[in-house]
């Protein structure tokens, strides 16, 4: 058992591999998938892979003569992996979200969902800004699902939509900013009070 538990932190690619696999717990993926989703190379994942299936935290299944990897649920260290890789989703360990301030001019940039393991969250990134880049903003979602092992919902919009979605008391924007949620940017001065608003 030493074995194994000592096998499961000294690589990177591993932590990151492992992130992925207990996120997507009820998927099948393919080594093209894996490769793409996680931001690395097929050498990179064809070693860890072969040594997390070693180790039986993953499962190979043939599909059509085509090899596809699952997580094994009844691994030894499941629960507490699982556990482990929620709480690793947080700041400061997401660096690229500190990137969001350089996609335009962002008023809001809020957080919830698989940030903050919270799964009722409709979204997980809230962005309200003015002139995106919607290059680079692509570019930063691949980032993050990469580090967060898991596709993002994110929701954008420009600050004249978000003032008229917040006057119209719109159901998605009051429902995120009653549920937790934490601000990686905030110059909306009157954040609290607009929450507030549903309640008057």
């Amino acid at each position: 058992m030493s074995e194994i538990f000592s096998q499961l932190f000294d690589s990177r690619t591993r932590a990151r591999l492992m992130k992925f696999f207990m996120l997507n717990d009820r998927h099948d993926f393919s080594v093209a998938e894996i490769v793409k989703k996680n931001k690395l190379t097929s050498q990179q994942v064809a070693g860890e892979l072969t040594r997390m299936e070693r180790m039986r935290m993953i499962l190979p299944r043939l599909k059509k003569g085509k090899k596809y990897y699952r997580t094994n649920e009844e691994f030894i260290f499941y629960p507490e992996l699982k556990s482990l890789v929620v709480k690793s989703n947080t700041l400061p360990e997401c660096r690229s979200l500190g990137r969001i301030k350089g996609l335009g001019k962002i008023k809001l940039a809020l957080i919830s969902g698989v940030f903050l393991n919270y799964p009722k969250s409709q979204s997980d990134l809230l962005i309200i800004g003015d002139e995106l880049s919607r290059a680079k903003l692509k570019h930063l979602l691949e980032s993050l699902e990469a580090e967060v092992g898991k596709e993002i919902n994110y929701s954008v919009m420009n600050s004249e939509e978000f003032k008229y979605r917040t006057d119209m008391l719109d159901k998605f924007i009051m429902d995120f900013l009653e549920s937790p949620y934490e601000e990686i940017i905030c110059k909306v001065s009157n954040l609290r009070e607009i929450a507030n608003r549903r309640h008057k």
